[in-house]
């Protein structure tokens, strides 16, 4: 049975709520992660200050299922806006019930509307699951990113 799926905004005085939120999803994501200071005082509120980015709960027959981060940028060299998903995170609980298909089908048509001449995101390794999903929506990988960590003193 496929849920009603729909996408509220994530207001300020939400925004310890989201934060408990996107540590486990980060921690789904890597299991060492451990939200530094920055982190804490500075993602929810940098996503909220600016207007480019949409924070939404994913609420599924009206209970909160996840958040999803999407938002538009202008492209580097051209006249144009990219799309870009940046995390897509459905509860444990919720999943395999057709929830995050149906929210990302709602976060791409919105960003369709606002003009993206393409839309594009990154998926973990290792997370097939996602993979999956944004392959049977149509996108396709066109290249691979690598990350150079910080050495440590």
């Amino acid at each position: 049975m496929t849920a009603e799926v729909s996408l509220v905004p994530v207001t300020d005085a939400e925004g310890q709520e989201f934060l408990q939120m996107a540590v486990q999803h980060f921690r789904s994501l890597n299991p060492e992660f451990v939200p530094q200071s920055d982190w804490i005082e500075h993602y929810f509120r940098n996503i909220q200050s600016n207007s480019n980015y949409a924070l939404r709960w994913i609420l599924a027959d009206g209970r909160r299922a996840g958040f999803i981060l999407f938002g538009v940028e202008k492209h580097r060299f051209l006249p144009r806006s990219t799309g870009n998903i940046y995390e897509l995170y459905v509860c444990p609980s919720h999943r395999r019930r057709g929830i995050g298909l149906e929210c990302a089908r709602l976060a791409v048509a919105e960003l369709q509307k606002l003009g993206s001449s393409k839309i594009q995101l990154e998926v973990m390794d290792g997370n097939e699951g996602a993979r999956a999903l944004w392959l049977s929506m149509g996108f396709r990988k066109v290249s691979e990113r690598y990350v150079l960590p910080q050495a440590k003193p």
